[in-house]
């Protein structure tokens, strides 16, 4: 039974979206009950991605053959990450006093911090991966064809 509740998403053509995109998506085996909210995060997340990729390295930047890929990786993870955020929230023990609208607050930089830290961890590794071969290929992988 369906939640009356809940809007029903718009199913996402993967042949719309970036090739880089939907290879990640498919390698990840993304389920397409996501679709939507990966290709949402990839949309609205550019410009705060594309900061951190001008400020890797040369050498980081080139574990990539571009940023797209660096965007493509990051979207996914953080919309697995925002999942996980939003199933554990029911579960947190807020103050009792907490309003409604207080607790929509503390969700949304809840889930905005977690979404940030997504961007730092994929910095961080693939800095890592500039000097390990096995983490190297991890993120290579992800796009042979």
């Amino acid at each position: 039974m369906s939640d009356v509740n809940q809007p029903e998403q718009p199913t996402v053509d993967l042949a719309t979206v970036s090739a880089e995109l939907r290879q990640v998506i498919e390698f990840d085996e993304v389920p397409e009950a996501m679709h939507y909210m990966v290709t949402s995060i990839h949309e609205v997340s550019e410009e705060a991605v594309r900061e951190a990729w001008e400020e890797l390295p040369n050498s980081a930047q080139n574990v990539l053959d571009n940023f797209e890929q660096f965007h493509a990786l990051i979207s996914v993870s953080q919309a697995f990450a925002g999942i996980n955020v939003m199933e554990e929230f029911p579960t947190l023990k807020l103050p009792e006093g907490m309003t409604d609208e207080e607790k929509e607050e503390y969700r949304a930089q809840l889930l905005d911090q977690v979404l940030h830290n997504c961007v730092k961890d994929m910095v961080k590794q693939i800095k890592k991966a500039r000097r390990d071969p096995i983490l190297k290929r991890d993120f290579t992988d992800v796009f042979a064809k």
